[in-house]
């Protein structure tokens, strides 16, 4: 899976133009790959239209409320956003954790919502700078994956996306090698497994999301572990996009 995530960026007629050009430079995806762009609330619709009648391609929203539905001004539910024909939505995103305090109990809640509904979240985790000097990023990470997936049953968890971001490589000048990035995705795999056993581990899609781009793309993807990514800046831009679902296995 190549996941676009635009973030608060683009108008609506930058965005529809970005999928128009993106649809057009793309080949067709084989059947086990996929494409999900994950747009601004207001873009929604119009990312689904555009997107309408193109196999593996998907919108996703960014966020969702933990709540079914009432007096919660300026949230979305996911029943609103089945309305509009989403499929997926990206859950605790770093910037949502560290912006908006999300707590790995909101997420557990959150997760709930989803998958009572049939929405398919795709779930993020991973360590700040500060964590990874320490060396302490497998306790963090297995920490946010007990306290938010481990009530879950092995059925709802293949129905997750996990997505591993590491926050110190993001906007700091600092890298992720692809060795790192696979050491990690794999001690998730590992995580997984212990709980609910490696047949279901290995069905999880881990996509990684530590600035991934046209360059490093193919490298990333080759790693065993390392099943796509979730993609910020080099989503924005057409020719980056392409390279990246073109490099996906």
């Amino acid at each position: 899976m190549a996941a676009a995530n635009w973030k608060m960026n683009l108008t609506l007629q930058q965005g529809e133009q970005l999928l128009t050009d993106i649809l057009l430079k793309t080949n067709e995806l084989k059947a086990h790959q996929q494409a999900v762009f994950a747009v601004p609330f207001p873009y929604l619709s119009m990312a689904v239209n555009k997107l309408a009648g193109k196999n593996n391609f998907f919108v996703a929203a960014q966020n969702c409320s933990n709540k079914k539905s009432g007096a919660y001004t300026g949230e979305v539910s996911v029943e609103i956003l089945q309305s509009v024909g989403i499929e997926y939505v990206v859950l605790g995103h770093s910037e949502r954790r560290e912006y908006f305090n999300e707590s790995n109990q909101l997420l557990a809640e959150k997760l709930d919502i989803c998958l009572a509904n049939n929405m398919k979240p795709i779930f993020c985790c991973g360590e700040p700078l500060a964590i990874r000097e320490a060396n302490t990023q497998n306790e963090f990470v297995a920490k946010q994956l007990a306290e938010s997936l481990y009530h879950l049953s092995a059925a709802q968890l293949q129905e997750i996306v996990i997505a591993y971001e590491p926050i110190w490589a993001i906007g700091t000048g600092k890298t992720a090698t692809s060795a790192q990035a696979q050491e990690i995705h794999a001690f998730i795999r590992t995580e997984l497994a212990n709980k609910y056993g490696t047949a279901i581990a290995d069905t999880i899609s881990i996509l990684y999301g530590g600035s991934v781009k046209a360059s490093n793309a193919v490298e990333l993807f080759s790693q065993p572990d390392v099943d796509g990514g979730l993609v910020g800046g080099a989503s924005l831009i057409v020719d980056e996009f392409v390279a990246i679902i073109n490099a996906l296995p």
